[in-house]
C-alpha cells in the first residue's frame, strides 16, 4: 500500500497504471476520476453505478452510463423510489443497461436508503465523514501500491449495508472513494496527481463548511 502525504510530488510525467488507449476511458480519467464530488445526487449516482460494475469492467458501465441515467430518472432518488415491479420487468428488456434483476432492484433499494439517511444527515456529509471530511492524499508510484480496500472503505461498506444499500462491498466502496476524490490514487507520476493535490485545500474548505452544519 502506498503512503499518504499532503505534499506535492515532482516526478516525470507518465500515465496512470490503469489507463488504456480507449479514448472514452482516457477522457474519464482526465476529466472525472479522482475529482472531488460534493453534490449528494451525483455521489448517489456514482455509488449506484459502481455497484453495477460488480463482476464487470468499469468501461462497460461507463459506456452505458447515459442509458442508466435515462432508465433511472437521472438518478433522482425521489423519482426512483416510485418505480415498481413493472418497471423492473421493463428494464430487464433494456439492452442499454446490465440486465441483472438484482442490480436493477438494488438501485431502487438504494434510493429508499438514501431518503432515509437524508432524514438525519445530508448524504454528502454521510459519505465524507468516513474520511473525516478530508481528501486522503496517497503517494502511489505503481499500480501494485494502490489499495483495493482500506479501513475507511470497510467502515463505509458496513454502514451503507446497515442503512439498506446493496452492492456496496468494501472493494466497490473503495473504487467509489477513488472516483469521487475522497482518495487521490492517481500515480504520483500522473499529471492529474499534482493538479488535484493543488486543488485539495480549496475543496477541503467546502468540506469543513459541510462538517460544521452536521
Amino acid at each position: 500500500m502506498c503512503a499518504n502525504s499532503s505534499e506535492e510530488q515532482n516526478t516525470d510525467i507518465v500515465s496512470c497504471a490503469w489507463e488504456t488507449s480507449d479514448p472514452e476511458y482516457m477522457a474519464y480519467h482526465d476529466e472525472h476520476w479522482g475529482r472531488p464530488v460534493l453534490d449528494s445526487q451525483e455521489l448517489f449516482a456514482k455509488l449506484c453505478l459502481d455497484g453495477q460494475q460488480a463482476g464487470l469492467s468499469w468501461l462497460t458501465i461507463l459506456r452505458k452510463q447515459a442509458n442508466y441515467e435515462r432508465a433511472f430518472h437521472q438518478f433522482e432518488p425521489q423519482k426512483i423510489v416510485q418505480m415498481t415491479d413493472d418497471d423492473v420487468t421493463r428494464l430487464m428488456q433494456d439492452k442499454g443497461i446490465v440486465r441483472n434483476k438484482l442490480k436493477i432492484k438494488s438501485i431502487i433499494k438504494n434510493a429508499h436508503a438514501f431518503i432515509e439517511i437524508e432524514k438525519n444527515i445530508p448524504f454528502n456529509a454521510y459519505l465524507w465523514q468516513f474520511t473525516n471530511f478530508k481528501i486522503i492524499q496517497n503517494q502511489c508510484k505503481s499500480s501494485a501500491e494502490v489499495a483495493i480496500t482500506t479501513s475507511e472503505s470497510d467502515a463505509m461498506a458496513k454502514a451503507l449495508k446497515k442503512a439498506g444499500f446493496s452492492f456496496v462491498g468494501s472493494t466497490i466502496c473503495y473504487a467509489f472513494m477513488q472516483a469521487v476524490g475522497m482518495v487521490n490514487d492517481h500515480l504520483v507520476s500522473c499529471p492529474s496527481y499534482s493538479r488535484l493535490a493543488n486543488e485539495r485545500s480549496e475543496f477541503e474548505k467546502r468540506l469543513s463548511a459541510l462538517q460544521s452544519i452536521c
